[in-house]
């Protein structure tokens, strides 16, 4: 790693304590915060509604097919926001606020990389046959009325998961080890990993877990180009507005998108080639961020 690269810049508040243990403990601190989010949102629940609105709502969170239980789901991420955070101004005595990188180019990218991603999807849901008939699912008014809170809460979702997996992990692991092996494939593999679904069909599960890993690993690539998550956050964040909000996969998670599939996550032999697709598409999107990246570097 170059010291005047961006990635070594964006490593560079980590490098001041990079010990293991704080690592361990900062993850576990993470974990407590988000639980302990999930938590406070569902006692909110239960001191605002009652005790039997707040079992109702907590069955709602694992169906996710309405839009209230949708945007709850997004809003349950907060935690995950906020723990990197802390952990990093607790335990590494750093800014909370490094775990983003370099705030000036954060929003420069997030825009470049939800534009450039946001358009290219738009237009090839214009342009190509996706294979299958999109179901109606919510109502168009009731759509726009929640869109403003979904997008929040996807903004939060999406950064939760960028602050964690290629701001916090990515620094503090860069800054103890030189290999990407170690902390680019790492997190991602993680990342991946944690969006194993047990209950679907074994090739299925692990086929998303690929996939899932493979969003990691150049959203990974992309944060150390350019020296912040707010590329790979852009990206993230406009490959989840496409999925929960305009077609969703059919059962957990569809309450708030316009359209579904005509097909399940048990259909097994449907889902393999488009997820393997989605796969093809993802790199595609990465390869065409990264001439993005290089022309605009090149300009200033």
């Amino acid at each position: 790693m170059h010291q005047n690269s961006p990635h070594a810049r964006f490593v560079a508040p980590a490098q001041s304590q990079p010990h293991i243990w704080r690592l361990l403990v900062g993850i576990m601190l993470i974990i407590a915060v988000y639980f302990g989010g999930i938590l406070a949102l569902l006692g909110v629940i239960w001191a605002s509604a009652g005790f039997d609105a707040m079992v109702m709502w907590s069955a709602r969170l694992t169906a996710g097919n309405t839009p209230g239980a949708v945007l709850l789901v997004l809003a349950t991420f907060s935690g995950m926001a906020i723990g990197p955070m802390i952990a990093a101004k607790v335990l590494h005595k750093r800014p909370a606020t490094t775990v983003f990188g370099p705030m000036r180019g954060v929003l420069r990218g997030f825009v470049l990389g939800a534009s450039v991603v946001g358009g290219i999807i738009g237009l090839s849901v214009l342009l190509i046959d996706p294979g299958y008939a999109p179901v109606p699912n919510v109502d168009a008014s009731v759509w726009l009325a929640f869109l403003p809170l979904a997008l929040l809460g996807l903004l939060i979702q999406t950064g939760a998961e960028e602050v964690l997996f290629r701001g916090y992990l990515q620094q503090q692991l860069a800054a103890r080890f030189k290999s990407p092996l170690i902390w680019a494939v790492l997190p991602s593999a993680i990342f991946g990993l944690l969006h194993f679904n047990a209950s679907a069909d074994a090739s299925i599960a692990w086929l998303t877990v690929a996939a899932t890993g493979l969003f990691g690993l150049l959203a990974a690539d992309l944060t150390r180009v350019t020296g912040n998550i707010g590329v790979a956050w852009g990206f993230h964040f406009a490959n989840n507005a496409f999925a929960l909000l305009i077609v969703a996969l059919d059962g957990p998670l569809s309450g708030l998108a316009l359209y579904t599939t005509p097909f399940t996550a048990a259909d097994t032999a449907t889902l393999l080639p488009l997820i393997a697709r989605d796969m093809a598409v993802t790199l595609s999107l990465w390869a065409v961020l990264r001439v993005v990246i290089r022309v605009t570097t090149a300009r200033t």
